[in-house]
């Protein structure tokens, strides 16, 4: 099994790529979709942040209120620790898990946004990062996801530098560029992947 950790700063196109190795064979284990299953009404994970940070971070129905929460902590690196110190082993835990299911000669492909930032690349046999330059990033939140600019930049100061980011990557997807041309570098990688996990 060659286990990969996938990285990349928001508005890299990190999910396009992890779609599209999915759509190859690879097991993704998406650890943003594990941090929200952790924190479903009824779970450890939600009472130890709602025990954090107060009910407020709850909507009505007893959901976590992710606006809420983001905006408490996003501005805040104290809190934001907080957070991570209760979700992180949560995610870790689950991720672990599902590596164990997955077949010996599988490609097990674990997209972490925050990869870099957690020192996390001496988990995986290798690291790949989905590379974009901060201006292409900053248009694709404000054009795709509907963030202003301010809030963009935010989201993009409170991540690792794009140097950080390269400097533990062994593999670099760049996505600078439309959609198609992301098709064939990824194509490309997923035999650089299967290669090296049939060579074990």
């Amino acid at each position: 099994m060659l286990s990969v950790g996938l990285t990349g700063g928001i508005g890299a196109g990190k999910s396009e790529v992890s779609r599209l190795l999915a759509s190859y064979g690879a097991v993704v284990v998406d650890a943003d979709k594990i941090a929200r299953e952790v924190v479903e009404p009824g779970t450890p994970g939600l009472a130890a942040v709602v025990a954090a940070f107060g009910p407020g971070v709850l909507t009505a129905d007893g959901t976590l209120d992710r606006p809420a929460l983001g905006a408490l902590v996003f501005a805040d690196p104290e809190r934001l620790a907080a957070l991570n110190a209760i979700v992180h082993p949560l995610v870790g835990e689950r991720a672990q898990e599902l590596e164990r299911a997955a077949g010996p000669d599988a490609v097990v492909v674990h997209d972490v946004p925050l990869l870099t930032e957690n020192g996390l690349s001496s988990r995986y046999d290798l690291v790949v990062v989905v590379d974009a330059a901060p201006e292409t990033q900053l248009k694709r939140l404000t054009d795709l996801r509907g963030m202003t600019e301010s809030e963009a930049r935010a989201r993009m100061a409170a991540q690792a530098t794009r140097e950080q980011r390269r400097a533990v990557a062994d593999l670099v997807i760049d996505n600078d560029g439309p959609l198609e041309a992301l098709e064939p570098q990824v194509r490309a990688v997923w035999a650089e992947l299967t290669r090296r996990a049939a060579a074990g």
